[in-house]
């Protein structure tokens, strides 16, 4: 029987797969399963996946209809899971080879620990370094997540959770399925930050662990959920939901509070004044960030100022371009 399930989700990251499926082949931890799902792509990726089918370890599942939400895969490759540990590793990131040496290596010391994850580099496209992918946690702790650490999963989430994903890439943990299958697995109506609210619902069952060394590699590009999600206000709207459900479960200080107000005033004003949020998530986001900030109109207003801001100066530089050059006006 295996100790690691190595799951890999995929949906049109052909050009990306065999750095994935091969980072996880070459790991200096050997003793792994590897589940291989599809989940209709409409690139080359399902000849790409049939190519690693002669390893004994590695088993397909190709879905005949699109499931529309990366965490019902998520689901469905827990359940065909036999190892005690899961590694769900995307299939547009990849990994060095000491990440599941490291990560069972802390799962196999500390049992009360639900969840280890290491730090993860930010890479382009193509491939190349931009620096870690932690860095917007700096508006929520400075220092936390440069050195390793061991929390208490209930303080980690009054504390952080609360307020901002800690966890910047889903590649990069390592979870045990009993803690995985006893929150109910991932909220399957969520398709951005289903991972968030599934990381803090384990973290409540006991303790997590954090790995400071970069071992996993996370790319960032234009046509991840992510990205679009931010560009149509999905990002923003689930992020207030699932604070609002943390809230239900822990009690933040009057500072975590602050620090609630601030980090949600980042990204919430920009989703109602932009013209690329449906009027349905607008509305959303407005009731939301309402219960849990009691300035919300006096930021609303200071958003749109900046934003008639920028257009202005943007139109200027048009104008001024137009009239430089000899333009038409």
């Amino acid at each position: 029987m295996p100790t690691v399930s190595v799951i890999i989700p995929n949906y049109n990251h052909a050009r990306y797969l065999r750095q994935r499926i091969d980072t996880v082949l070459r790991q200096t931890y050997q003793n792994f399963e590897i589940i291989l799902l599809d989940d209709c792509s409409t690139d080359d990726s399902r000849s790409i996946l049939s190519e690693y089918a002669v390893d004994p370890r590695i088993r397909l599942q190709f879905n005949e209809k699109n499931s529309g939400s990366p965490f019902k895969q998520w689901n469905r490759g827990v359940r065909l899971a036999q190892a005690d540990y899961v590694w769900i590793a995307e299939s547009d990131d990849y990994a060095d080879e000491r990440l599941l040496e490291r990560l069972v290596g802390v799962l196999d010391a500390e049992p009360e620990v639900t969840f280890a994850y290491c730090r993860s580099w930010r890479i382009s496209e193509k491939g190349q370094p931009t620096g870690f992918a932690d860095d917007y946690l700096d508006l929520v702790n400075t220092s936390r997540w440069k050195l390793d650490y061991r929390a208490d999963g209930h303080e980690e989430c009054q504390n952080y959770f609360v307020c901002i994903n800690p966890v910047p890439n889903a590649s990069a943990v390592l979870f045990r399925k009993a803690a995985y299958e006893s929150v109910g697995g991932a909220d399957e109506s969520l398709r951005q930050c289903g991972d968030w609210k599934l990381w803090a619902a384990i973290a409540l069952k006991g303790k997590i662990a954090y790995v400071a060394e970069p071992l996993n590699y996370y790319r960032a590009h234009e046509g991840s959920v992510r990205s679009e999600s931010k560009r149509n206000g999905l990002e923003a709207a689930e992020a207030l939901q699932v604070i609002r459900w943390l809230l239900g479960r822990v009690t933040p200080t009057d500072a975590i509070w602050q620090r609630i107000r601030l980090v949600t005033s980042t990204y919430w004003p920009w989703a109602i004044v932009s013209p690329h949020v449906p009027l349905r998530l607008k509305l959303e986001v407005w009731r939301d960030a309402r219960a849990i900030d009691s300035h919300v109109l006096r930021k609303l207003i200071r958003t749109a100022l900046v934003m008639v801001r920028l257009k202005l100066a943007k139109e200027s530089r048009l104008l001024w371009e137009r009239l430089r050059t000899g333009g038409p006006r």
